[in-house]
């Protein structure tokens, strides 16, 4: 059994704000320092980043407006500089930034099916939804601003068992809920277990780079792969953490950046 939730999710939109914000830093320098942290809801929305970069305050809003899709929306930006003593944990060559614990693992016939009915159903749909989904025999969708007929009609044969908004019809996303980064990562990372949070965090970050190179490594070898690391690491599983790094950064390039990475995670 497994979970999947779509980008209009307030967790999503957090998400999303904070990995729009890295790709924002990482035009101007291919190393930066930082850590964003995004909580949404009601109309307000509060951020806090700690960073090695100046970052126009503006173009954070601007971020905001365009995600959320609301200009009315109240904006609370608090940036501050990274500690002193982390920022010397990278001095002169990438070293892994943290502690962790990290499992990847092989996806699954049932993680690449809610992750395609999830998609489907969220181009009819791009409003704030989630499922669970349970090899064939349970389909549970919560989708908001929906045509409840129509879109059960639209899944007939994808599982025995179909639950369409078993509370009735909602409208859901920031107005009337709130949302977090890193709240979904068990919709962005299937059966894998992580040492930290995917989103709003620069590549030297063992969540981001070691959780994406396990998740790499357990897609190649078809088994689980399990991975620790602690802050100040040159090499990680007997590789170059700045090896790992980079790998992490081709991944994220070809998904077409951090904010793309959030709308879906890693399946």
């Amino acid at each position: 059994m497994i979970e999947k939730v779509n980008p209009m999710h307030p967790d999503k939109i957090a998400d999303r704000i904070a990995g729009a914000i890295v790709d924002m830093v990482y035009k101007n320098n291919d190393f930066p320092k930082i850590a964003v942290e995004i909580l949404i809801g009601h109309e307000e929305c509060n951020i806090i980043i700690e960073t090695s970069e100046i970052i126009d305050k503006k173009l954070i809003k601007d971020i905001v407006y365009r995600i959320t899709k609301s200009k009315s929306i109240k904006i609370n930006i608090l940036i501050v500089n990274q500690d002193v003593h982390l920022s010397k944990n990278q001095d002169g060559i990438i070293k892994c930034g943290d502690n962790g614990i990290f499992r990847g693992v092989p996806l699954q016939n049932e993680d690449l099916k809610v992750s395609k009915i999830a998609r489907e159903i969220y181009d009819k749909y791009p409003y704030d939804g989630k499922i669970i989904y349970n090899d064939s025999t349970d389909l549970i969708v919560c989708q908001s601003n929906c045509n409840t007929d129509k879109l059960r009609k639209s899944l007939n044969g994808y599982a025995d068992n179909i639950k369409i908004n078993p509370l009735g019809d909602w409208t859901g996303g920031i107005n009337v809920d709130s949302g977090a980064t890193n709240r979904k990562l068990g919709s962005d990372m299937g059966r894998s277990v992580t040492g930290g949070g995917l989103h709003g965090k620069d590549l030297s970050k063992a969540d981001v780079s070691i959780n994406i190179f396990a998740f790499i490594e357990a897609q190649k070898r078809q088994k689980p792969v399990e991975i620790y690391c602690a802050i100040g690491d040159e090499f990680v599983c007997g590789i170059k953490y700045s090896e790992i790094v980079e790998i992490a950064r081709d991944y994220i390039k070809n998904i077409g950046g951090f904010e793309k990475f959030a709308e879906w995670g890693l399946f």
